[in-house]
């Protein structure tokens, strides 16, 4: 087992700008990183790794967990009105210097964080920055294109509403958070779509996109040209110290008694293991005290049951989920080795070894039940919580007993009890935790994964994790450690609540006592 990666911080002044930069030392095989942080606020993060293609994005920690009542459906318009008419560039001048650069280039919003990233020739570094710095903060949301959006978004939502795939997760999420915070969809309600107006749009950016919780990340140019960029089209945004002083010396001259802000009171920079977006779809983070003139976006797991009759549908679909860990907690490690063990797919998507045919949900499940059609592990992981659980889709009844949800959730239960009751094989093990750490280092060969792990790592961590650390986090998960994390998530005495959604033809019954049955919690 490869030991485990060595840090060092060097910070250095520079002579011409008070910046910080920060140096990462690390193992030989991982790239070099290095982080400077302006004035402002603002952190410029860099990676190392030769190529033929440049990336760079902006990710802000904002997002739909931010929306309230008042705002739901701001971040789904945000990501639609991306790279639109600006203050500085008309529709047809935005187009033909996207058309210039040669590449990709995207806005992309998820519960907690927004994006903004291109992928584009070396070259075309200065001209990416340009688009992103005045799609961010000179936007001008046109009446014209604001509406031809809102009937973007109703398609959007149609299609996604008849695919039961992508809208059960919202769903979900839904009933587990209570519709709130996590619970807020990533789509703008079909009711909101018409609400939704230049003025929301700018009251929202004003209240979370605030440099501190701003993030620029490149790989394929040098880091000091990249901090220039950053400083030329982001120095002259406030920060939370900028308006924390403004504010005490208001109240000074007033004579009232000084009052801390909230962005004062950050707690410390946390250095917990995290995993790579790519299998775990993991957002941002919530480093950051929210504005004061912002709501709290705290959310609190609750659990609960639904049941979405569809009496047409092709399929039945069953959810079961608990609440994870959040993406600071060590153990999130051994949670995403039970969900590769678990694994699963699609019941003709195996395609030979290597590719999942040999995990749990494929050997005990799909090549035991010839109705179920896909059936499969998830965790969705998020800064102070994480979706973790199964899913099945299978043929309705038609009158056949076995093909009812009733019938097909106790073997979702019966998989998660066996993580608690039963010593996973040395070989099975290795095989999950081998896959996983594959999986890591597989997805950072895409440039454009390199940049977006790099930039939401720093605005989580503030720092990078290397891969080596990850592999070596994975190597220490064991059966001890299963069966524990198993017990902290489901089991018995344990205060979870399931989170259970079903749709189709019937629901899915007693599911409480199901749970009960296999010596799961039950709450």
């Amino acid at each position: 087992m490869r030991r485990a990666a060595v840090h060092s911080l060097r910070t250095s002044a520079s002579r011409r700008h008070p910046w910080n930069r920060s140096i990462h030392l690390r193992n030989s095989s991982d790239p070099p990183v290095e982080i400077t942080t302006l004035p402002n606020g603002i952190r410029v993060a860099t990676e190392s790794t030769p190529g033929h293609f440049s990336s760079v994005g902006l990710y802000v920690d904002a997002g739909s967990r931010y929306e309230t009542m008042a705002t739901l459906g701001v971040s789904h318009f945000l990501d639609r009105m991306a790279f639109k008419t600006t203050k500085s560039r008309s529709e047809e001048q935005m187009a033909a210097d996207i058309d210039a650069l040669g590449g990709q280039i995207l806005c992309s919003s998820a519960r907690e964080s927004i994006m903004y990233q291109s992928s584009h020739f070396h070259k075309g570094t200065e001209l990416a920055m340009s688009l992103i710095a005045d799609t961010v903060l000179n936007p001008a949301f046109l009446p014209e294109e604001l509406d031809a959006q809102r009937e973007a978004a109703r398609y959007e939502l149609r299609e996604v509403c008849a695919k039961p795939e992508m809208i059960l997760p919202e769903i979900l999420h839904e009933v587990a958070y209570d519709s709130k915070g996590l619970g807020n969809s990533l789509l703008c309600p079909e009711d909101r779509i018409d609400v939704i107006s230049k003025r929301m749009m700018e009251k929202y950016m004003n209240a979370w996109y605030r440099p501190e919780r701003m993030v620029i990340a490149g790989a394929g140019m040098q880091h000091a040209q990249l901090v220039e960029y950053v400083d030329r089209h982001f120095s002259h945004l406030r920060g939370a110290s900028a308006d924390s002083a403004d504010s005490q010396k208001g109240q000074a001259s007033s004579r009232q008694t000084p009052q801390v802000s909230p962005h004062l009171l950050q707690s410390s920079q946390s250095t917990s293991p995290s995993l790579y977006k790519s299998f775990t779809r993991a957002a941002s983070s919530y480093l950051n005290y929210p504005p004061q003139d912002a709501p709290a976006s705290g959310s609190t797991y609750t659990g609960g049951h639904r049941f979405i009759q569809d009496a047409a549908t092709e399929f039945n679909h069953v959810y079961l989920a608990f609440e994870g860990v959040g993406i600071h907690d060590d153990d999130v490690y051994a949670v995403a080795t039970m969900q590769v063990l678990l694994g699963g797919g699609g019941s003709f998507s195996a395609g030979g070894p290597g590719k999942g045919m040999y995990s749990r949900l494929y050997t005990h499940i799909l090549n035991h039940f010839p109705q179920i059609d896909h059936c499969a592990s998830f965790h969705h992981i998020y800064t102070d919580s994480s979706l973790f659980g199964l899913f099945a889709s299978f043929i309705p009844s038609s009158g056949r007993q076995s093909n009812t949800p009733a019938h097909i959730f106790p073997h979702l239960v019966h998989q998660l009890s066996l993580l608690l009751y039963s010593n996973i094989p040395d070989a099975e093990l290795s095989r999950a935790k081998n896959q996983l750490k594959s999986s890591l280092m597989m997805a950072l060969e895409s440039r454009a994964v390199e940049v977006e792990d790099l930039g939401r790592q720093v605005l989580v961590h503030g720092r990078k994790i290397p891969v080596s650390e990850m592999c070596d986090k994975i190597d220490a998960v064991d059966n001890a450690t299963i069966r524990r994390v198993a017990a902290r998530l489901f089991g018995p005495r344990s205060t979870a609540k399931a989170t259970v959604v079903v749709m189709g033809r019937e629901d899915v019954g007693d599911y409480r006592g199901v749970l009960r049955k296999y010596g799961l919690a039950e709450a």
